[in-house]
Parts: structure tokens; sequence; C-alpha cells
């Protein structure tokens, strides 16, 4: 699945002077977090977020340091951060460092960008311009769309354990060879052993995610390395 397919468009975004005061409204009024910042061309020049709201002179909460730590700090930062605090317009307090993706990037790509530079959102662009953007919450209603819905076709018990047996041989965590699977009218049981109690967790949930399945009975035990020892 591509960007395109669930990112939310339009974009609702503002502009480079609009007041922090505009800003913050709207993104309550919106409830949203986080606004692309975009001129009146649709280039992107940056993103404000609730963040950026945090250290604030008007809430007392601008960063505070000690008088000898505060020594250590180069001008340039300690102006940095007091345009940061007392900036009243949106360019003045917003990131202008925006990871964006285009919107035939796979979701993968998203999630990736998304972890390693701890975003929540990420806007789409095509040719600089915004076309769209995919926050968290896209990914979470994507994910819903992909479950089955009550009252798909009916699979077969054999089809079923077939479907099971298939996806624990396919992981690197299943001892294909010590979990057996049946199942009666679409309720699937696994018995046997494993190893590490992980792995029962893990094989549950590789039942649960086979079409057709209802419900999954655990009847695994775990040998542990003392287990082990006593057989031999």
């Amino acid at each position: 699945m591509q960007a395109e397919a669930i990112m939310t468009a339009p974009v609702i975004g503002i502009e480079p002077t609009t007041s922090i005061a505009d800003a913050a409204g709207l993104m309550l009024s919106k409830k949203i977090s986080g606004l692309p910042v975009i001129r009146n061309d649709g280039t992107l020049v940056g993103i404000i977020s609730e963040g950026d709201f945090l250290r604030r002179g008007e809430l007392g909460t601008q960063r505070k340091r000690s008088r000898w730590l505060e020594f250590l700090v180069s001008p340039g930062r300690a102006a940095d951060e007091y345009v940061h605090a007392n900036g009243r317009r949106v360019e003045e307090v917003m990131s202008d460092e925006v990871v964006t993706v285009s919107g035939n990037a796979s979701l993968a790509e998203v999630v990736e960008l998304m972890a390693r530079h701890h975003v929540k959102r990420i806007p789409v662009v095509d040719g600089g311009k915004v076309v769209g953007i995919i926050t968290r919450s896209d990914l979470v209603r994507a994910l819903l769309r992909i479950f089955p819905v009550s009252g798909a076709p009916t699979v077969s018990d054999e089809k079923i354990r077939q479907n099971i047996a298939a996806e624990l041989a396919a992981q690197k965590w299943a001892g294909t060879e010590t979990i057996n699977v049946t199942v009666d009218k679409g309720v699937a049981e696994l018995s046997g052993a494993i190893f590490d109690e992980r792995e029962r967790q893990a094989a549950v949930v590789a039942a649960e995610n086979v079409a057709g399945v209802k419900a999954v009975k655990d009847n695994l035990f775990c040998v542990g390395p003392l287990s082990v020892i006593l057989v031999s």
C-alpha cells in the first residue's frame, strides 16, 4: 500500500505569518496536534505542533539552567531559545526541518521515517507542494480497513489447519514439529511443546490471524532448559 492511498487530503495548513494564538486555536478547534506551514503558493516551509508550545515565556515553562550551565550555552543557541519561547508568529517557532514523503512511498517507508525521526505526522509532497498528510491515526484507520469483517466467506476446518501450519512453518521462532494444530468448527487448538514462553503468545497470534479462525485454544506446554536436562 502506498502513502497516497491513506493520506488525508486536502490538508489543513497554516501560513508562516499566522499568529501563535490563531495556530493554537485552529489546532484545538480541529482536534489535531500539528499543522504543516504552507505559503500561499502551496510550498511547504515547516511544521508546527503542540510540542512547539511547551517552552513558552507566558507559561513560565521556558528553558532554565543553572548559572554555570548557562555560561556554557552559546549566544546563538540562547537567542534561538529566546525566539522559540517568545515568538508571536508561526514562522518564529515552527520546525523548518520537515520529514516528507512522495505519494508513491510505501507505508513501510512512512512508518520507518516516523520511528527514526520521532514524528507523528509526515506531509506528502509532490513538486514541493503539499498534497496530503499522513498521521498515526491514518495508519490506524488503514489497519482497521484490513481487519476481516464479520460475515466473511466460510473456510473449511482443514483449510484453516493448513494455513495455520503454513504460517507457523514460515516463522523462525516456531518449532513446527512440536506444535500440533487441530481445527473444529473454526476453533483452532494448539498443542505440543514450546521452548520459550514468548513463543506461546506468538503461536496464538499466528493462529488468530488466519482467515476463518473463530477462537484459539492454547494447550501448549513449555519445556524449559531444566526439563530438557531431566528428560535426557
